[in-house]
This record gives structure tokens, C-alpha cells and sequence, in this order.
């Protein structure tokens, strides 16, 4: 079993900058994907980013590349999400997500979830 608490939510203003934290327990980290997903009212869930662990490769989505970095602290067993000239449409409840799947933009490669932390972009 994998836990994921995850932290660094919060208000900020458009153009800010916040950083989300998910802290892993519990499994090996061998070929473990870890990834962000965001869910805004009304709307499906989608995905942000992705980091193998290992390998540390990265994936991210186009509108998110450039302004998002992912990354993670091994000795801490954390993964962040940096996230730079935030939009108002950025506003969403983030998820950190951890799995063994071959398919990091897939949710259905995650199979533990973490409880969700609101981050809003006030215009």
C-alpha cells in the first residue's frame, strides 16, 4: 500500500507562484510513476505532469510546460510541483497520484490517490 499526503496549497494572486508537495510512503520506488492530476468544478480530471522516479524523466502538457516544473527529493520521498505565472485558470483542486503503469498522462497507470489540495488564482 502507497500513502501520498500532499501539501502547498493555497490563494495566490495571478502571475504568483506556489509549490505542492507529495510525500510517498509506504512502497518501493522502483519503477513508480508519480504524477499530478487537477479536477476544476464542473470539469474532468486532467493531467498535469509526470516524474519516473528513477529514471526521472518528465512529462508534462503543453499549456503546462514551460510555467510547471516537477521534480523530486529522493531522500525525502517527495515529489513537488513548482508552478510559475499561475492563471486563473489554474484554479483547481491538485491530486498526486502514484503508480507502475506505462502511460504517465493516463490516470489509469495511478493506482493510489492522494486526498487533493485546492490551489486558487485569484484574477
Amino acid at each position: 500500500q502507497v500513502q501520498l499526503v500532499e501539501s502547498g496549497g493555497g490563494l495566490v494572486q495571478a502571475g504568483g507562484s506556489l509549490r505542492l508537495s507529495c510525500t510517498v510512503s509506504g512502497r518501493t520506488f522502483s519503477n513508480l510513476i508519480m504524477g499530478w492530476f487537477r479536477q476544476a468544478p464542473g470539469k474532468e480530471r486532467e493531467f498535469v505532469a509526470a516524474i519516473m522516479w528513477n529514471a526521472g524523466m518528465t512529462y508534462y502538457t503543453d499549456s503546462e510546460k514551460g510555467r510547471f516544473t516537477i521534480s523530486r527529493d529522493n531522500a525525502k520521498s517527495t515529489v513537488f510541483l513548482q508552478m510559475n505565472s499561475l492563471k486563473s485558470e489554474d484554479t483547481a483542486v491538485y491530486y498526486c497520484a502514484a503508480g507502475y503503469g506505462v502511460l504517465p498522462r493516463s490516470p489509469k497507470s495511478y493506482n493510489y490517490w492522494g486526498q487533493g489540495t485546492q490551489v486558487t488564482v485569484s484574477s
